[in-house]
């Protein structure tokens, strides 16, 4: 919340106190999909959201996150900053302000079995983000065993058994105290995933076309520091993890050959369905433009070359 709380007292300087904003934690306001809800019935003017979150409005930008596309985030960085313009004109066009980009980070698996192969992994019973339909895609491409549950519901399946493992990024695992309930985790990720700050068209008319302009450039700004943050902060979450008995394994060449396959294919098969075979092809095309400039540009999240 401090850079949250940093923006906001900037958003009031700079506006004389015209414009004032006010941020509650996590959970205070529910789920995302009451995030959503409420700034429709403007209850809310904005919230910060995952691509979860994204997807109630606009699944297409799910596109941005699909399974094994990028393997540094520097690519991901790449091909974000270059479509976000397109995803702000489709959000703008359903009642939305998307602002600039925030992240979660790269998702791996956390286990409590050791996962050296797909089998391994679909021999347990793996949380499933009941809202999430890629994820859900993903897992029956790959014939995982997962268990649709809200966020809150993890732990307590952890604990009780009903689940076996589940996904996530390091610093959402520690805050969330799931990592105390795994002894594994995967060096590969299955994704990078993204957020963002979403607030209604209707709330920018009650403000100036001047404080509207100041509130964007200090939320890109913002979001620029936080995404450095959160990097930062995955690395340290890591370590904690490691520290408190989490054992990192290596994924082997084959298993990180084999999902990536599977998940190729579904790029594919999910084009016209949650995102078009335009707005697929324009990821890849700015992904191979990326890698075109920066050959041999270093090794991927999970040591992979």
């Amino acid at each position: 919340m401090k850079e949250f709380d940093k923006a906001a007292s900037e958003v009031k300087e700079k506006t004389s106190g015209r414009v004032t904003l006010k941020y509650f934690a996590g959970g205070q306001q529910g789920d995302e999909r009451d995030y959503v809800r409420k700034i429709k019935l403007g209850q809310l003017d904005g919230a910060g959201v995952t691509s979860i979150g994204l997807s109630m409005i606009d699944e297409s930008i799910r596109v941005l996150e699909l399974p094994m596309m990028f393997v540094s985030a520097e690519e991901l960085d790449y091909v974000a900053d270059k479509l976000w313009p397109y995803f702000q004109k489709k959000f703008e066009a359903k009642g939305f302000k998307l602002q600039d980009r925030g992240e979660v980070g790269w998702i791996y698996f956390l286990s409590k079995g050791r996962v050296d192969k797909l089998a391994d992994l679909r021999g347990q019973k793996l949380w499933m983000w009941g809202d999430d339909r890629l994820v859900g895609a993903v897992f029956k491409k790959l014939g995982l065993n997962g268990v649709p549950l809200g966020v809150p519901e993890v732990d307590a399946a952890l604990t009780s058994g009903k689940i076996d493992a589940c996904y996530s990024s390091p610093v959402a695992a520690v805050a969330l105290q799931w990592y105390s309930k795994v002894k594994f985790m995967t060096s590969m990720p299955m994704s990078f995933a993204i957020g963002a700050t979403i607030v209604s068209n209707e709330a920018y008319k009650k403000v100036t076309p001047q404080d509207a302009k100041l509130i964007e450039d200090i939320s890109r700004a913002n979001a620029k520091k936080l995404r450095k943050t959160i990097r930062k902060a995955n690395e340290d979450a890591k370590g904690t993890m490691s520290r408190k008995g989490v054992q990192v394994i290596q994924t082997p060449v084959a298993m990180v050959d084999e999902f990536t396959k599977a998940a190729t294919e579904l790029w594919t098969e999910l084009a016209g369905k949650i995102y078009s075979k335009e707005e697929l092809k324009m990821v890849l095309d700015a992904r191979d433009e990326y890698r075109a400039k920066h050959k041999g540009g270093g090794k991927s999240a999970s040591g992979q070359p």
